[in-house]
């Protein structure tokens, strides 16, 4: 049965869309070319003792195996079915035994963990450990703390399975019982799946898949015993990845790219103005009169090539020419029709344009098909404009806006520091003074770039999923054990296989750059999720591990080549080397299968479409509530856990998936708040003048605090985490020894170090100053 739960699973179309995807890799493969020698010789020094000691029982017939630690036995994984052994061989530290035809098992203690070693002896996949304990500390997302007896984790997890290298983000999960936690890391990330089960209490199995293309038949477990405290739990594995040269810090890739120093106290913007031609720009009567003639008939056809569609655009057309006015809806039909043109190769035609105009003349001497893209989008707009006349506005004034003026708004707002990410790169190519706005200011912007489904045939509307080689469809796709080929996003073409992308990548990369447009940042969709595969094509093997070496060179070649500061969706560990920031550790995407929040727009709970013609789509701008259930298992601080940070704070900036940003979840946004002060993650907003105006009071209020502490703290270890109640709900999170961080989650006020600390607030301690903020009386400055 396929996982309702996808925590770091599929995206969205973004520009139309951002296309999406659904997150791994093994701690201890070699890092891309990111680091020095120095670095990972610092990285391994940074291993400090974990664990516990402790002794083991196995009995080999059934694998049972059980820890002891100060007399208390507690079993680490349940027996299996009875089977043959042969080949056993006992020391005093070791153990390994066959079972014929099926496994090679061995167990040996180091000084301070188990190392379990499996190899198949002809097994085609094979089932240990079986797991059941009193509660699970799991890498989901950010982490989660699961009691076993809990009816609602129950009921979310019964009968699921969870691809091990999409939902876990990192490579380990732990057992608490009452005397001690057990901690398994897991050395071979690849073709794992973990099945939940409810009955008699929540317990799961781990199994293992042996491909016939993979000639690694063999995966393992370190284990360790350690108390029930998040930070020791998570650090045996810390120390794995350390141990393993894959730990790097935020200022070790800042030396190699110093704009990486630009995200510290920065937001995450979303900036919805993909229109360049916009309402303002237009005088309707006199473009009314314009559309009547050569240049209406033209957009109606160009139109009919697109996913769109030209019979809206060609029915309003015959609507105005009888109307002595444009109402609201025409004109967003009108400039949609006039964007998307403004974007087409084959805009230009002699016949439409026998009069182009000079600078159009001089472009069009270059073969339209030679321009490049950005070249491309000036011709188009020269040649709208010679049409239009002075029934536009000058092209300098196009969109500005909404774009390049909203950004100095938010600079002079005192928003010193942001990540701006663009919808689609075109946007950019479009509009370059709002990209070199943004970087006048001094702050980061990216375009949205992915690599993740490919279409048969190019699509505008989707151009992330275009490539210019008609032979990758065919012949560069992913196929199945079974012949078929793995659907693309929402379905719709194909998955590309990543091994053999790069030199599109490279092409599609070098011609968005190619005329100077001032990007500094790159986000590239699906990369860091674990959506990886094994490839059976005849012709292009591919195993898992093969797959998310290329995503891994792909990501390096934009942090490397292109000297840009890369980010990518979701932000499992094996991309924490290379990318700098990822979205959707502390908020993955909600309840994907819910057909309530996907499917049914009469639903309270529906999240909203992907498209809007103008402005920010529904699927990212508009406020819904989520059910009980899933507030309880995605966002109630109670069972919430900031285990990635306690790795990975000095290394990843992490933040929400963007289907899910600080105001998405309607009566949330207090906790939202609180939950970004405490984990130190930066807020995530979908931005356009609308929504600036009616969250700037919010927004602002909430950097002025936020913004100080994440510059302080990114670049600290998180260094301890606090349950400071019994209902869980107030807690505190240390950064380094001297940034420390006290949240109040529950509805009333509570007592903290003998100050009152009010519901919805926080306390934050720095540099010997206490500073108050009040989350609930933030929230209500939204409009």
């Amino acid at each position: 049965m396929k996982h309702k739960f996808a925590w770091l699973a599929s995206a969205a179309l973004m520009a139309v869309m951002l296309a999406g995807c659904a997150s791994g890799g093994e701690a201890g493969q070699a890092l891309p070319a990111v680091l020095a020698a120095g670095h990972i010789e610092q990285a391994k020094a940074a291993v400090v003792p974990a664990g516990e000691p402790f002794d083991f029982e196995v009995d080999p017939e059934t694998f049972a195996l059980t820890l002891i630690k100060d007399g208390v036995r507690e079993p680490a994984s349940l027996p299996l079915p009875k089977t043959k052994v042969t080949n056993l061989v006992k020391t005093e530290d070791s153990v390994s035994w066959t079972y014929p035809g099926q496994m090679d098992i061995s167990i040996t203690k180091q000084s301070n963990y188990l190392d379990i070693q499996l190899k198949s002896a002809g097994a085609a996949k094979f089932q240990w450990p079986v797991v059941q304990s009193d509660s699970y500390t799991l890498p989901l997302g950010e982490g989660k703390q699961i009691p076993a007896d809990d009816k609602d984790w129950q009921t979310f997890l019964n009968d699921q399975t969870y691809t091990f290298s999409e939902s876990f983000s990192m490579d380990f999960f732990a057992l608490n019982n009452k005397a001690f936690s057990m901690v398994y890391v897991v050395t071979n990330k690849y073709n794992d799946e973990v099945h939940f089960s409810a009955s008699p209490s929540l317990h799961f199995q781990f199994t293992h898949d042996f491909p016939a293309i993979n000639p690694d038949k063999s995966y393992g477990f370190r284990l360790y015993v350690t108390n029930s405290d998040p930070q020791q739990i998570v650090l045996p594995y810390k120390n794995y990845v350390a141990e393993n040269g894959g730990f790097v810090t935020l200022e070790q890739k800042a030396a190699q790219n110093p704009n990486i120093r630009k995200l510290y106290g920065a937001p995450q913007i979303y900036l919805w103005s993909e229109q360049l031609l916009t309402a303002d720009d237009v005088k309707w009567p006199k473009l009314r009169n314009v559309l009547a003639s050569r240049l209406g008939p033209w957009l109606v056809h160009l139109m009919g090539e697109t996913a769109d569609g030209s019979s809206e655009l060609s029915q309003t057309l015959t609507d105005i020419s009888g109307q002595d006015y444009v109402d609201n809806y025409q004109k967003k039909v009108i400039l949609n029709a006039i964007n998307q043109a403004l974007k087409m190769r084959d805009f230009y035609a002699a016949d439409q344009f026998p009069n182009p105009g000079a600078d159009a003349a001089t472009l069009i001497q270059q073969g339209v098909e030679n321009l490049s893209e950005e070249k491309l989008y000036n011709l188009n707009k020269l040649l709208l404009k010679n049409s239009l006349g002075d029934a536009v506005s000058d092209i300098s004034e196009w969109g500005q806006a909404g774009s390049t003026g909203l950004i100095q708004e938010l600079h002079d707002s005192g928003i010193d520091k942001a990540w701006i990410g663009l919808p689609n790169w075109a946007d950019g190519l479009m509009n370059p003074a709002m990209v070199d706005e943004a970087v006048k200011d001094g702050y980061l912007i990216a375009p949205y770039d992915s690599y993740h489904s490919i279409q048969e045939k190019a699509d505008i509307s989707w151009n992330t999923a275009s490539f210019p080689d008609p032979t990758l469809y065919d012949k560069a796709t992913v196929t199945r054990a079974d012949g078929t080929k793995v659907a693309g996003f929402l379905g719709r073409g194909r998955k590309l296989n990543p091994t053999l992308a790069m030199p599109s990548v490279k092409e599609r990369a070098e011609g968005i750059l190619q005329d100077g447009i001032g990007y500094n940042s790159w986000f590239v969709d699906c990369d860091a999720t674990g959506e990886i595969y094994d490839d059976y094509s005849a012709d292009h093997p591919t195993t898992q591990a093969e797959d998310l070496k290329a995503r891994l060179e792909r990501l390096s070649y934009f942090a490397n080549d292109q000297k840009m500061v890369v980010g990518s969706e979701g932000g499992n560990d094996y991309a924490s080397g290379v990318i700098a920031f990822a979205e959707g550790i502390e908020s993955p995407i909600i309840a994907w299968g819910d057909p309530d929040m996907r499917d049914n727009k009469d639903s309270p709970y529906y999240v909203g479409g992907y498209y809007a013609m103008t402005g920010i789509p529904e699927r990212y701008g508009k406020a819904v509530p989520i059910k009980p259930l899933y507030s309880k298992v995605y966002t109630d601080p109670a069972y919430s856990l900031p285990l990635y940070k306690l790795v990975y704070n000095d290394s990843i900036i992490t933040t929400n998936h963007w289907e899910w940003g600080s105001y998405k979840i309607q009566g949330e946004e207090a906790d939202r708040m609180l939950y970004e002060l405490l984990y130190n993650a930066p807020p995530l907003y979908h931005l356009d003048q609308t929504a600036w105006d009616a969250e700037k009071s919010s927004i602002t209020g909430f950097l002025k605090v936020w913004s100080p502490l994440h510059q302080a703290a990114v670049t600290q270890e998180m260094t301890g985490f606090k349950i400071l109640t019994d209902d869980k709900l107030v807690q505190s999170a240390q950064y380094g020894d001297d940034i420390r961080v006290i949240v109040n989650f529950s509805d009333h006020d509570v007592t903290v170090q003998g100050q009152n600390l009010k519901a919805k607030s926080a306390f934050i301690l720095q540099d010997g100053q206490t500073v108050f903020f009040d989350a609930g009386a933030n929230a209500a400055l939204l409009k």
